[in-house]
């Protein structure tokens, strides 16, 4: 059918404010169409590291300070848009009750889920009898 063509963005000015969020992905189907976009190890650590400090009932406040971090700093790596530090991951998740090795652990079980669901057949599939 058709070729796909890809229009690059205008490329920031110093006048142009950016944003550090990666921006949505818009969905695209069809044989050609791109796969998604792999989750980035900062945005799966921070997903872990919200859920723990959720389980246990915490504020982003008490976690921040028994880690030595800002609570802003901690909201923001949370939510992925810090790339934290091999030093401040440690603290945070030491103030959470966990290692390095539980974190990173977690974070690998969850990139595992997500991409073996983003590899699944989606839609209908037809059995032959």
């Amino acid at each position: 059918m058709g070729d796909l063509l890809r229009l690059s963005a205008p490329a920031a000015t110093p006048s142009t404010p950016t944003s550090s969020a990666p921006a949505p992905l818009a969905p695209a189907s069809g044989p050609h169409a791109p796969a998604a976009r792999e989750p980035l190890f900062r945005e799966a650590s921070g997903r872990v590291l919200r859920r723990h400090r959720q389980e246990r009932g915490e504020r982003l406040a008490e976690t921040a300070a028994r880690a030595g971090v800002s609570l802003p700093y901690l909201s923001e790596v949370e939510r992925g848009v810090k790339e934290p530090s091999s030093e401040v991951l440690s603290a945070v998740a030491g103030a959470l009750g966990l290692t390095l090795l539980d974190l990173t652990t977690e974070v690998a079980r969850d990139l595992r889920a997500a991409q073996q669901a983003a590899t699944r057949p989606r839609g209908t599939l037809a059995l032959a009898a």
